[in-house]
Formats: C-alpha cells, sequence, structure tokens
C-alpha cells in the first residue's frame, strides 16, 4: 500500500473499525451508516469482478453477470495483476472458512 495511506490516521482508524466487526449483520449496520447505496454496490461489483477475474472469466460474462463497464473490470484487473495481492489474501481466507465450514455440517 501506498506509504501516505497508511500514514493517514483516519484511514487507519477505518480499518480499525472494520476489524472490530464480528457478524455479518454488524458488517451490515456500520456499512450501511458509512456508506451509500450506490458505494456499496460499486464495492461489492468490484469484489465479484475480481472473483470472476480470478476463476479467469472472460470481460464479456463479467459485464453481461455483474454490470461492470470494462473500465472497472480493467481497473480491478490492474489491481489483481500489479496490486497489493489483497484480492489473493482475502479469496484465499473466504475459500478456506467455505472448507472449515463445509467440514462442520458433514461431522
Amino acid at each position: 500500500m501506498n506509504n501516505k495511506l497508511r500514514d493517514d490516521k483516519n484511514l487507519n482508524d477505518l480499518y480499525n473499525a472494520i476489524l472490530c466487526l464480528e457478524t455479518v449483520e454488524e458488517c451490515y449496520d456500520f456499512f450501511e451508516d458509512l456508506c451509500t447505496v450506490l458505494e456499496l454496490k460499486s464495492l461489492s461489483q468490484r469484489l465479484q469482478v475480481a472473483k470472476m477475474l480470478t476463476e479467469k472469466h472472460v470481460y464479456s460474462d463479467i459485464v453481461a453477470e455483474t454490470g461492470a463497464s470494462t473500465a472497472t473490470i480493467s481497473r480491478v484487473n490492474r489491481s489483481i495483476n500489479y496490486g497489493c495481492d489483497g484480492y489473493a489474501l482475502v479469496f484465499g481466507r473466504m475459500k478456506e472458512k467455505e472448507k472449515s465450514e463445509n467440514k462442520s455440517e458433514n461431522e
């Protein structure tokens, strides 16, 4: 991450606030207070675009499924390829969580 961003106290406060959330319901409450509906839809769209890109979907399929512009898809693709690996980290943890939950259900 850009060092200027790391030194931003307000941004650090935001990230620490997010890390305090414990449930999806708490996330809904916090993010609905924090963001507009459009901002939430944009963030969730980018996450879905990233997921589809990492699953090797083509741009036309991503546009059709998410409604994202090709500019947004390109921006997300650039982050995946040249960014800080944040998407890979999150997707890996989501897979592990899903495996763990599936394992618990089967026991």
